[in-house]
């Protein structure tokens, strides 16, 4: 059964969501030790588009949480209609927690292009968070192919900042099939933003975009330090 969503949230529905909204910021720091990385950009409110690397259900929270508030407040993540709004647990974190932009996965259920609502989104003044590989990737390789939703961001809203973002150690953190997270440190590690180059084709762009996000993952002295340096 698929849950639904009030059109109109509530003056208390909404004042528990921003409560739920900072439990959870506090959840996911205490059981991840995430921190922000801020290599190529800094942490300030340009409206921007986080494109991410995606290997775990965890990766939008983390990153959702290691921004600051008033970054947070502007930016919502793009995620999958048919997971956030399978629940009514789901349709309450997601939508309204979140603020996600939901996105039908199944073209057969969509009543309108996703690409839709994400650029209306962006005219509304939101920043958001994006994976641009899809699924998560469950292979020995670092990224899935990009899909097209980020070439179209590019060319369709090039004013809008376009950051990699890279979410390392999460999946080490806590396995599949495990309960209780293992005490190692995760990094989220923002970088220059990518823009769109005259004449530049789509699959060009895209492999530019993957090679630029795949370039900020640390390596495993890196996580290391950091996790010393946290300690």
């Amino acid at each position: 059964m698929t849950a639904t969503v009030p059109a109109t949230p509530s003056r208390l529905r909404r004042l528990a969501a921003r409560l739920t909204g900072r439990a959870l910021v506090l959840f996911v720091r205490l059981i991840t030790a995430a921190r922000a990385e801020w290599e190529g950009v800094g942490p300030v409110p340009h409206q921007r588009v986080y494109f991410a690397n995606h290997v775990s259900n965890g990766d939008m929270p983390v990153i959702w949480s290691v921004l600051p508030p008033a970054i947070r407040r502007r930016t919502r993540p793009v995620a999958a209609a048919d997971y956030w709004l399978k629940t009514r647990m789901r349709a309450f974190i997601g939508p309204e927690v979140f603020r996600c932009v939901l996105v039908d996965r199944r073209a057969e259920h969509r009543t309108e292009d996703p690409m839709t609502a994400i650029l209306r989104a962006l005219d509304e003044g939101a920043s958001l968070i994006l994976f641009p590989e899809g699924n998560r990737n469950m292979t020995a390789d670092p990224l899935l192919p990009f899909r097209a939703g980020l070439y179209n961001i590019a060319r369709d809203r090039p004013e809008v900042e376009l950051v990699p973002t890279w979410i390392a150690n999460l999946n080490a953190i806590l396995p599949k099939g495990e309960v209780i997270p293992l005490p190692l440190i995760c990094t989220v590690t923002f970088g220059a933003p990518v823009a769109l180059r005259p004449g530049e084709d789509r699959a060009a762009f895209l492999a530019r975009a993957a090679g630029e996000l795949a370039a900020l993952a640390p390596s495993p002295e890196r996580l290391a330090d950091a996790g010393e340096a946290a300690g």
